[in-house]
């Protein structure tokens, strides 16, 4: 009786804890995009591809949109994001901030190894240089990017601004943050001066508002930056994590030819080829980027003794030096 009553307990047990162990499996995650256009303009590149998601991974899949990047980071970092699109700089803020970890990049449709920071002008205009924008006379109207963006803030941040030893709002008349479609247009219709955007986003105005781009001209382009990552919280359970990267991998790559060529149109609707594995070691460039911004900005700043800068230079320095090293460890392919 008492062996009875035993294997009667260590069933109950094992049922108990499949039932529990059921009841926590994940069947529904929410992705992040982060907001480069509006969402009305968003949603109809991303469905088909999350659409292709759902059915893949047998996850229920919804889009998580938000009015600016930060929306985003916060939502990973409160649980309310599980995975999700984001830029380098954004990224980077939600390794550090929101328990994110790059799994995935994304890879230019066309083969570029990245994508360009750029200003923009209207054609018309008689601004035709960085020697133009930097006259700094708080005549030009500047639309700059979401403080979280890479190459809508960061990068011309850093390699425009800080470089240069130029406060934007001393600079400029006005100085406004928009995401990479409201600049271009903005440009467009004369209501900015210069906006910052970049070649990705320039090139999707091209194919889906051709009387803007004609009006629209290039006077700066930046250094190469890397392509986007795709990132997942790492409080994922393990199964959710295999299922993702299980698709990211595979998507457009396996399956019948008919099923390849509709994955690459979908991806080519975002502007992608298939997907390649990443980590966060994509991040190390990023992080020599905002050091090397704020270097600049210490250096100049007037509020410092030639002590004070001296310490802070050496302490960014030596982090500086660190995410170099690390990048010489990056296989390059």
């Amino acid at each position: 009786m008492n062996a009875f009553f035993k294997g009667a307990a260590a069933a109950a047990l094992a049922l108990s804890l499949g039932t529990a162990a059921h009841a926590a499996e994940t069947t529904e995650i929410n992705f992040g995009i982060i907001s480069t256009e509006s969402q009305q303009n968003l949603r109809p590149q991303w469905d088909p591809f999350l659409e292709a998601m759902e059915k893949a991974t047998g996850l229920k899949v919804n889009a998580f949109f938000a009015s600016d990047y930060a929306g985003v980071i916060e939502g990973m970092r409160f649980g309310k994001v599980d995975a999700a699109w984001f830029g380098n700089k954004s990224a980077m803020e939600a390794v550090d901030r929101s328990d994110g970890e790059v799994f995935a990049q994304t890879v230019d449709v066309d083969g570029n190894p990245g994508y360009w920071s750029l200003l923009l002008a209207h054609k018309d205009s008689p601004i035709n240089s960085l020697d133009d924008v930097l006259k700094c006379d708080k005549s030009l109207n500047f639309g700059i990017g979401d403080p979280n963006s890479t190459s809508g803030f960061l990068v011309p941040t850093t390699f425009i601004f800080a470089k240069n030893g130029v406060d934007p709002k001393t600079c400029f008349k006005t100085v406004r943050n928009a995401n990479h479609e409201t600049n271009a247009l903005a440009v467009a219709n004369g209501q900015v001066d210069v906006a910052a955007n970049n070649t990705e986003n320039l090139a999707r105005i091209e194919k889906t508002n051709p009387k803007a781009f004609a009006n629209i001209k290039v006077i700066w382009k930046s250094p190469l930056i890397p392509a986007d990552p795709i990132v997942w919280n790492k409080k994922l359970d393990q199964a959710t994590k295999d299922k993702l990267y299980t698709f990211f991998m595979s998507y457009g790559r396996l399956g019948s030819p008919e099923q390849v060529a509709m994955a690459r149109k979908v991806l080519s609707g975002l502007a992608w080829a298939p997907f390649k594995p990443s980590s966060d070691a994509q991040l190390y460039p990023i992080r020599v980027m905002a050091l090397t911004k704020d270097m600049f900005k210490i250096k100049a700043d007037d509020k410092f003794s030639d002590e004070e800068k001296a310490a802070k230079l050496k302490e960014l320095a030596v982090e500086k030096a660190k995410y170099e090293k690390l990048m010489e460890t990056i296989p390059q392919v």
